[in-house]
């Protein structure tokens, strides 16, 4: 089944899948029909997946689900990923269209999964459609920030999404216990402000997040 030692079998394991998918692939529909501006699916975010692998904790990529039901109506779709780790299954999803751009701040070397390289930028129709921002040990806040809203403000501006989906993984929290980011609950918080404010049709998802108290005060207060 390609399920490997991060990914074990358990007891409810095909409702876990239902209730993760299907809570993406119903905001994706809110936000399709405009029954909601903003939708937001915490169980979410698995964006290790891919189409015949579990991955990194991640079964089913409920993330490509959601982006593939906004494709239905919108034309072009911005993912933006700010999870510890590299967003592979979601880029490799789309790494050869130009409808998704997608956009993975992680550290990168010797790291789990070991992708997003710099100069990985798609290929085919979707060349330069993948942006990758590997960063070092240590993020604070001000770095983050520093970096996050220029690229964000650039690839709004030259991509001109008409729908996001933003990764909110909480493992780039300070103190996670897989995670090497400083991050602030603020910290983190100001990149879904700095999102919302273009008042685009707006998929918010959780992901990783090892030290349960940061991780449940950071969703709290985005």
């Amino acid at each position: 089944f390609n399920v490997g030692e991060d990914c074990p079998v358990f007891d409810g394991l095909y409702e876990f899948c239902q209730l993760s998918a299907g809570g993406s692939v119903a905001a994706a529909v809110k936000l399709n029909k405009q029954a909601s501006e903003i939708c937001i699916n915490w169980g979410g975010g698995l964006h290790h997946a891919k189409k015949s692998e579990a991955s990194g904790f991640c079964y089913v990529n409920d993330i490509v689900l959601g982006i593939l039901e906004l494709l239905k109506y919108h034309q072009r779709v911005l993912y933006i990923d700010i999870d510890v780790h590299h967003g592979d299954g979601v880029e490799e999803a789309f790494y050869t269209t130009d409808r998704v751009m997608t956009v993975s701040f992680h550290k990168y070397g010797e790291y789990f999964p070991g992708t997003g390289d710099l100069r990985d930028i798609g290929a085919g129709k979707g060349k330069y459609y993948a942006v990758n921002i590997p960063l070092r040990d240590g993020m604070d806040d001000d770095s983050y920030e520093s970096i996050f809203v220029p690229i964000i403000s650039k690839v709004m501006e030259t991509f001109q999404p008409s729908a996001v989906v933003l990764q909110c993984g909480a493992d780039s929290l300070t103190g996670d216990r897989l995670g090497c980011f400083n991050l602030t609950v603020r910290g983190h918080g100001k990149c879904v402000e700095f999102v919302k404010k273009y008042g685009l049709p707006f998929l918010m998802v959780g992901g990783g997040g090892y030290t349960i108290r940061n991780v449940s005060r950071c969703w709290t207060y985005e």
